[in-house]
Protein backbone atom coordinates (compact mmCIF):
# COMPACT_ATOMS: atom_id res chain seq x y z
CA UNK A 1 0.00 0.00 0.00
CA UNK A 2 1.27 3.48 -0.88
CA UNK A 3 1.80 6.16 1.73
CA UNK A 4 -1.12 8.38 2.70
CA UNK A 5 -1.17 12.03 1.66
CA UNK A 6 -1.19 13.11 5.29
CA UNK A 7 2.21 11.44 5.67
CA UNK A 8 3.85 14.38 3.90
CA UNK A 9 3.97 15.62 7.50
CA UNK A 10 6.76 13.32 8.56
CA UNK A 11 9.51 13.63 11.15
CA UNK A 12 11.91 14.28 8.29
CA UNK A 13 9.77 17.20 7.10
CA UNK A 14 9.61 18.79 10.54
CA UNK A 15 13.36 18.35 11.02
CA UNK A 16 13.94 20.19 7.74
CA UNK A 17 11.47 22.95 8.57
CA UNK A 18 12.89 23.34 12.08
CA UNK A 19 16.33 23.89 10.63
CA UNK A 20 15.02 26.65 8.36
CA UNK A 21 12.87 28.43 10.93
CA UNK A 22 15.71 28.22 13.44
CA UNK A 23 17.75 30.44 11.11
CA UNK A 24 14.98 33.07 11.15
CA UNK A 25 13.48 32.95 14.66
CA UNK A 26 16.06 33.28 17.45
CA UNK A 27 13.69 31.99 20.17
CA UNK A 28 12.73 28.88 18.19
CA UNK A 29 13.21 25.60 20.06
CA UNK A 30 13.14 22.65 17.70
CA UNK A 31 12.69 20.01 20.36
CA UNK A 32 9.80 21.85 22.00
CA UNK A 33 8.20 22.42 18.59
CA UNK A 34 8.38 18.75 17.64
CA UNK A 35 7.06 17.75 21.05
CA UNK A 36 4.01 19.93 20.38
CA UNK A 37 3.65 18.36 16.93
CA UNK A 38 3.97 14.70 17.87
CA UNK A 39 1.54 14.67 20.79
CA UNK A 40 -0.80 11.82 21.76
CA UNK A 41 -3.38 12.79 19.12
CA UNK A 42 -0.98 12.99 16.17
CA UNK A 43 -1.51 9.51 14.74
CA UNK A 44 -5.30 9.96 14.36
CA UNK A 45 -5.15 13.35 12.64
CA UNK A 46 -5.99 13.59 8.92
CA UNK A 47 -4.29 15.90 6.41
CA UNK A 48 -6.11 19.17 7.10
CA UNK A 49 -6.12 18.46 10.81
CA UNK A 50 -2.34 18.08 10.69
CA UNK A 51 -2.12 21.41 8.87
CA UNK A 52 -4.09 23.13 11.61
CA UNK A 53 -2.16 21.26 14.30
CA UNK A 54 1.10 22.56 12.80
CA UNK A 55 -0.29 26.10 12.71
CA UNK A 56 -1.08 25.97 16.42
CA UNK A 57 2.27 24.40 17.28
CA UNK A 58 4.10 27.13 15.37
CA UNK A 59 2.18 30.00 16.99
CA UNK A 60 4.12 30.16 20.31
CA UNK A 61 7.37 30.76 18.42
CA UNK A 62 6.20 33.66 16.24
CA UNK A 63 5.67 37.28 17.35
CA UNK A 64 2.45 37.86 19.26
CA UNK A 65 1.35 40.76 17.05
CA UNK A 66 0.15 39.43 13.70
CA UNK A 67 1.73 42.28 11.76
CA UNK A 68 5.14 41.21 13.13
CA UNK A 69 4.34 37.51 12.64
CA UNK A 70 3.54 38.25 8.99
CA UNK A 71 6.99 39.79 8.53
CA UNK A 72 8.55 36.68 10.05
CA UNK A 73 6.54 34.39 7.75
CA UNK A 74 7.68 36.47 4.77
CA UNK A 75 11.29 35.97 5.87
CA UNK A 76 10.70 32.23 6.31
CA UNK A 77 9.28 32.16 2.80
CA UNK A 78 12.37 33.91 1.44
CA UNK A 79 14.61 31.39 3.19
CA UNK A 80 12.58 28.44 1.81
CA UNK A 81 13.07 29.77 -1.69
CA UNK A 82 16.79 30.16 -1.07
CA UNK A 83 16.81 26.47 -0.13
CA UNK A 84 15.20 25.72 -3.53
CA UNK A 85 12.01 24.36 -2.00
CA UNK A 86 9.64 24.00 -4.96
CA UNK A 87 6.66 26.26 -5.49
CA UNK A 88 3.11 24.99 -4.90
CA UNK A 89 4.28 22.96 -1.92
CA UNK A 90 1.24 21.35 -0.33
CA UNK A 91 2.98 20.61 2.95
CA UNK A 92 3.59 24.30 3.61
CA UNK A 93 -0.11 25.21 3.44
CA UNK A 94 -0.03 25.57 7.21
CA UNK A 95 1.62 28.96 6.56
CA UNK A 96 -1.55 29.98 4.72
CA UNK A 97 -3.59 28.42 7.50
CA UNK A 98 -1.72 30.64 9.97
CA UNK A 99 -3.15 33.67 8.13
CA UNK A 100 -6.64 32.18 8.33
CA UNK A 101 -6.41 31.53 12.07
CA UNK A 102 -4.46 34.51 13.36
CA UNK A 103 -4.85 37.11 10.62
CA UNK A 104 -8.61 37.20 10.16
CA UNK A 105 -8.92 40.54 12.00
CA UNK A 106 -6.00 42.09 10.11
CA UNK A 107 -7.32 42.52 6.58
CA UNK A 108 -4.61 44.60 4.91
CA UNK A 109 -1.67 42.68 6.38
CA UNK A 110 -3.28 39.31 5.61
CA UNK A 111 -4.11 40.23 2.02
CA UNK A 112 -0.54 41.31 1.33
CA UNK A 113 0.84 38.14 2.90
CA UNK A 114 -1.56 35.91 0.93
CA UNK A 115 -0.48 37.59 -2.30
CA UNK A 116 3.15 36.97 -1.39
CA UNK A 117 2.63 33.42 -0.17
CA UNK A 118 0.22 31.89 -2.70
CA UNK A 119 2.81 31.37 -5.49
CA UNK A 120 4.67 29.15 -3.03
CA UNK A 121 1.76 27.39 -1.35
CA UNK A 122 -1.85 28.11 -2.23
CA UNK A 123 -4.03 30.31 -0.02
CA UNK A 124 -7.26 29.01 -1.60
CA UNK A 125 -8.53 27.70 1.77
CA UNK A 126 -7.25 30.61 3.85
CA UNK A 127 -9.00 33.27 1.78
CA UNK A 128 -12.50 31.88 2.29
CA UNK A 129 -13.10 33.05 5.89
CA UNK A 130 -12.09 36.52 4.66
CA UNK A 131 -14.80 36.37 1.97
CA UNK A 132 -17.34 35.43 4.63
CA UNK A 133 -16.20 38.10 7.10
CA UNK A 134 -15.48 40.99 4.72
CA UNK A 135 -17.85 40.24 1.86
CA UNK A 136 -17.55 42.64 -1.08
CA UNK A 137 -14.33 44.17 0.27
CA UNK A 138 -12.58 40.81 -0.13
CA UNK A 139 -14.27 40.09 -3.44
CA UNK A 140 -13.00 43.39 -4.85
CA UNK A 141 -9.51 42.44 -3.74
CA UNK A 142 -9.88 39.17 -5.62
CA UNK A 143 -11.07 41.03 -8.72
CA UNK A 144 -7.79 42.96 -8.50
CA UNK A 145 -5.90 39.69 -8.10
CA UNK A 146 -7.53 38.40 -11.28
CA UNK A 147 -5.46 41.04 -13.13
CA UNK A 148 -2.20 40.22 -11.31
CA UNK A 149 0.98 39.50 -13.29
CA UNK A 150 1.58 36.23 -11.42
CA UNK A 151 -0.60 33.33 -12.59
CA UNK A 152 -0.69 31.78 -9.09
CA UNK A 153 -2.27 34.96 -7.72
CA UNK A 154 -4.74 35.07 -10.62
CA UNK A 155 -5.67 31.46 -9.90
CA UNK A 156 -6.21 32.32 -6.23
CA UNK A 157 -8.88 34.80 -7.32
CA UNK A 158 -10.81 32.04 -9.08
CA UNK A 159 -10.05 29.00 -6.94
CA UNK A 160 -10.51 30.80 -3.63
CA UNK A 161 -13.93 32.11 -4.68
CA UNK A 162 -15.35 28.76 -5.80
CA UNK A 163 -18.71 28.40 -4.02
CA UNK A 164 -18.18 24.67 -3.45
CA UNK A 165 -14.40 24.21 -3.29
CA UNK A 166 -13.69 20.60 -2.15
CA UNK A 167 -12.17 20.18 1.32
CA UNK A 168 -12.95 23.82 2.08
CA UNK A 169 -15.68 25.65 3.94
CA UNK A 170 -18.58 26.52 1.65
CA UNK A 171 -19.47 30.08 0.73
CA UNK A 172 -23.26 30.20 1.29
CA UNK A 173 -23.67 33.75 -0.04
CA UNK A 174 -21.93 32.88 -3.33
CA UNK A 175 -23.83 29.61 -3.61
CA UNK A 176 -27.03 31.63 -3.43
CA UNK A 177 -25.84 34.52 -5.60
CA UNK A 178 -22.53 34.20 -7.49
CA UNK A 179 -22.95 37.51 -9.32
CA UNK A 180 -20.20 39.25 -7.27
CA UNK A 181 -17.49 36.92 -8.67
CA UNK A 182 -18.56 36.99 -12.33
CA UNK A 183 -16.31 39.96 -13.07
CA UNK A 184 -13.17 38.16 -11.94
CA UNK A 185 -14.15 35.07 -13.95
CA UNK A 186 -14.72 37.26 -16.99
CA UNK A 187 -11.26 38.77 -16.49
CA UNK A 188 -9.75 35.27 -16.56
CA UNK A 189 -11.69 33.71 -19.45
CA UNK A 190 -8.79 34.23 -21.89
CA UNK A 191 -5.97 33.77 -19.40
CA UNK A 192 -2.70 32.56 -20.87
CA UNK A 193 -2.29 29.92 -18.13
CA UNK A 194 -4.14 26.60 -18.43
CA UNK A 195 -3.73 26.29 -14.64
CA UNK A 196 -5.87 29.43 -14.27
CA UNK A 197 -8.36 28.52 -17.00
CA UNK A 198 -9.04 25.12 -15.43
CA UNK A 199 -9.81 26.88 -12.14
CA UNK A 200 -12.27 29.15 -13.95
CA UNK A 201 -13.97 26.06 -15.39
CA UNK A 202 -14.18 24.47 -11.95
CA UNK A 203 -15.67 27.66 -10.54
CA UNK A 204 -18.32 27.66 -13.27
CA UNK A 205 -19.06 24.01 -12.56
CA UNK A 206 -19.58 24.89 -8.88
CA UNK A 207 -21.94 27.71 -9.85
CA UNK A 208 -23.90 25.41 -12.17
CA UNK A 209 -24.93 23.20 -9.25
CA UNK A 210 -26.94 26.02 -7.66
CA UNK A 211 -27.49 28.49 -10.51
CA UNK A 212 -27.48 26.62 -13.83
CA UNK A 213 -29.13 29.52 -15.67
CA UNK A 214 -26.15 31.77 -14.92
CA UNK A 215 -23.63 29.30 -16.34
CA UNK A 216 -25.79 28.70 -19.41
CA UNK A 217 -25.94 32.47 -19.96
CA UNK A 218 -22.14 32.74 -19.61
CA UNK A 219 -21.68 29.85 -22.04
CA UNK A 220 -23.69 31.74 -24.65
CA UNK A 221 -21.78 34.97 -24.04
CA UNK A 222 -18.34 33.35 -24.23
CA UNK A 223 -19.02 30.97 -27.11
CA UNK A 224 -16.50 31.20 -29.91
CA UNK A 225 -14.15 33.71 -28.25
CA UNK A 226 -11.29 31.21 -28.55
CA UNK A 227 -10.58 27.49 -28.49
CA UNK A 228 -9.37 27.85 -24.92
CA UNK A 229 -12.50 29.69 -23.78
CA UNK A 230 -14.71 27.08 -25.43
CA UNK A 231 -12.78 24.45 -23.45
CA UNK A 232 -13.48 26.37 -20.23
CA UNK A 233 -17.19 26.35 -21.04
CA UNK A 234 -17.21 22.63 -21.82
CA UNK A 235 -15.42 21.68 -18.61
CA UNK A 236 -17.51 24.17 -16.63
CA UNK A 237 -20.72 22.58 -17.93
CA UNK A 238 -19.75 18.98 -17.17
CA UNK A 239 -22.22 18.61 -14.30
CA UNK A 240 -25.04 20.07 -16.42
CA UNK A 241 -24.18 17.59 -19.18
CA UNK A 242 -24.22 14.70 -16.72
CA UNK A 243 -27.56 15.96 -15.43
CA UNK A 244 -28.84 15.98 -19.03
CA UNK A 245 -29.78 19.66 -18.80
CA UNK A 246 -31.85 20.25 -21.93
CA UNK A 247 -30.43 23.73 -22.65
CA UNK A 248 -26.83 22.54 -22.49
CA UNK A 249 -27.61 19.46 -24.57
CA UNK A 250 -29.10 21.79 -27.17
CA UNK A 251 -26.09 24.15 -26.90
CA UNK A 252 -23.79 21.27 -27.90
CA UNK A 253 -26.15 19.82 -30.51
CA UNK A 254 -26.87 16.79 -28.38
CA UNK A 255 -30.65 17.16 -28.14
CA UNK A 256 -31.37 14.73 -30.99
CA UNK A 257 -31.22 11.06 -30.08
CA UNK A 258 -33.65 9.73 -32.69
CA UNK A 259 -32.55 6.88 -34.94
CA UNK A 260 -29.77 5.88 -32.57
CA UNK A 261 -30.18 2.19 -31.81
CA UNK A 262 -28.60 0.60 -28.76
CA UNK A 263 -28.13 -3.16 -29.01
CA UNK A 264 -26.15 -6.06 -27.56
CA UNK A 265 -25.99 -4.45 -24.14
CA UNK A 266 -24.39 -6.99 -21.84
CA UNK A 267 -22.99 -6.95 -18.32
CA UNK A 268 -20.17 -9.41 -18.72
CA UNK A 269 -19.43 -9.69 -15.01
CA UNK A 270 -22.84 -9.96 -13.31
CA UNK A 271 -21.03 -10.77 -10.05
CA UNK A 272 -18.20 -8.43 -9.09
CA UNK A 273 -16.00 -8.56 -6.03
CA UNK A 274 -15.04 -5.41 -4.15
CA UNK A 275 -11.60 -4.46 -5.53
CA UNK A 276 -12.57 -6.07 -8.85
CA UNK A 277 -13.85 -4.63 -12.14
CA UNK A 278 -17.31 -4.48 -13.68
CA UNK A 279 -17.14 -5.26 -17.41
CA UNK A 280 -19.86 -4.38 -19.88
CA UNK A 281 -20.33 -3.85 -23.61
CA UNK A 282 -22.87 -2.59 -26.14
CA UNK A 283 -23.27 -1.46 -29.75
CA UNK A 284 -24.63 1.88 -30.96
CA UNK A 285 -25.86 2.21 -34.54
CA UNK A 286 -26.78 5.42 -36.37
CA UNK A 287 -29.80 4.43 -38.45
CA UNK A 288 -30.36 7.91 -39.89
CA UNK A 289 -29.12 9.38 -43.16
CA UNK A 290 -27.29 12.16 -41.32
CA UNK A 291 -24.17 12.49 -39.21
CA UNK A 292 -25.08 12.53 -35.52
CA UNK A 293 -23.27 14.19 -32.65
CA UNK A 294 -23.34 11.70 -29.80
CA UNK A 295 -22.39 11.82 -26.14
CA UNK A 296 -22.08 8.40 -24.55
CA UNK A 297 -22.14 7.91 -20.80
CA UNK A 298 -22.98 5.21 -18.33
CA UNK A 299 -24.46 5.43 -14.86
CA UNK A 300 -23.69 3.23 -11.88
CA UNK A 301 -26.36 3.06 -9.20
CA UNK A 302 -24.31 2.41 -6.07
CA UNK A 303 -26.06 0.63 -3.22
CA UNK A 304 -26.05 2.67 -0.02
CA UNK A 305 -26.07 1.48 3.57
CA UNK A 306 -29.77 2.38 3.88
CA UNK A 307 -30.75 0.16 0.95
CA UNK A 308 -31.27 3.05 -1.49
CA UNK A 309 -29.13 3.74 -4.54
CA UNK A 310 -26.93 6.71 -5.45
CA UNK A 311 -26.47 7.41 -9.16
CA UNK A 312 -23.11 8.51 -10.56
CA UNK A 313 -22.60 9.26 -14.25
CA UNK A 314 -19.33 8.54 -16.10
CA UNK A 315 -18.45 9.80 -19.57
CA UNK A 316 -17.42 7.33 -22.29
CA UNK A 317 -16.93 9.63 -25.27
CA UNK A 318 -18.36 12.46 -27.34
CA UNK A 319 -17.98 12.21 -31.11
CA UNK A 320 -19.60 12.25 -34.54
CA UNK A 321 -21.26 9.09 -35.80
CA UNK A 322 -21.66 8.81 -39.56
CA UNK A 323 -24.81 7.65 -41.29
CA UNK A 324 -25.24 3.88 -40.86
CA UNK A 325 -22.10 3.70 -38.74
CA UNK A 326 -21.90 1.36 -35.76
CA UNK A 327 -19.83 1.81 -32.65
CA UNK A 328 -18.82 -1.12 -30.46
CA UNK A 329 -18.09 -0.13 -26.88
CA UNK A 330 -16.42 -2.21 -24.16
CA UNK A 331 -15.72 -0.70 -20.76
CA UNK A 332 -14.61 -1.57 -17.24
CA UNK A 333 -15.59 0.16 -14.01
CA UNK A 334 -13.28 -0.30 -11.06
CA UNK A 335 -14.52 -1.15 -7.59
CA UNK A 336 -11.15 -0.79 -5.92
CA UNK A 337 -11.40 0.69 -2.45
CA UNK A 338 -11.10 4.50 -2.43
CA UNK A 339 -11.37 7.09 0.32
CA UNK A 340 -14.22 9.02 -1.33
CA UNK A 341 -16.71 6.16 -1.60
CA UNK A 342 -17.67 3.21 0.59
CA UNK A 343 -18.91 0.12 -1.22
CA UNK A 344 -21.71 -2.09 0.11
CA UNK A 345 -22.25 -5.64 -1.05
CA UNK A 346 -25.56 -6.27 -2.76
CA UNK A 347 -27.56 -5.42 -5.86
CA UNK A 348 -26.26 -2.50 -7.96
CA UNK A 349 -27.48 -1.17 -11.31
CA UNK A 350 -25.89 -0.03 -14.56
CA UNK A 351 -27.41 1.97 -17.41
CA UNK A 352 -26.26 3.44 -20.73
CA UNK A 353 -26.94 7.11 -21.50
CA UNK A 354 -27.12 8.46 -25.06
CA UNK A 355 -27.32 12.24 -25.45
CA UNK A 356 -28.71 12.56 -21.96
CA UNK A 357 -31.31 9.82 -22.38
CA UNK A 358 -30.97 6.76 -20.18
CA UNK A 359 -31.34 3.31 -21.72
CA UNK A 360 -31.18 -0.34 -20.72
CA UNK A 361 -30.85 -0.40 -16.94
CA UNK A 362 -29.62 -3.79 -15.74
CA UNK A 363 -28.50 -5.28 -12.43
CA UNK A 364 -25.24 -6.70 -11.16
CA UNK A 365 -24.17 -7.96 -7.76
CA UNK A 366 -21.26 -6.57 -5.79
CA UNK A 367 -19.76 -9.16 -3.44
CA UNK A 368 -17.34 -8.90 -0.54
Amino acid sequence: MGSLLKDIYSEEFYNSFSEIIGEVVPVFNAEKFKKLIFDDSWHILELKQRMRHTTLALHPFLPKEFHDAAKTIATILERLRQKNIKEVSLEYMFLADYIEVFGINHFDTSVKLMELLTPFTSCEFAVRPFIIKYGNKMIQQMVQWSLHENHHVRRLASEGSRPRLPWAIALPALKKNPMPILQLLDNLKTDTSEYVRRSVANNLNDISKDNPHIVISIARQWKGISYETDAIIKHGCRTLLKQANSEILSYYGLNDYSNLELSNFKIETPKVKICGNLSFSFTLHNQSNNIKTIRLEYAVYYLLNNGKHSKKVYKISERLLKSNESLNIQRKQSFRIITTRKFYAGLHKLSIIINGHEKNIDNFELME
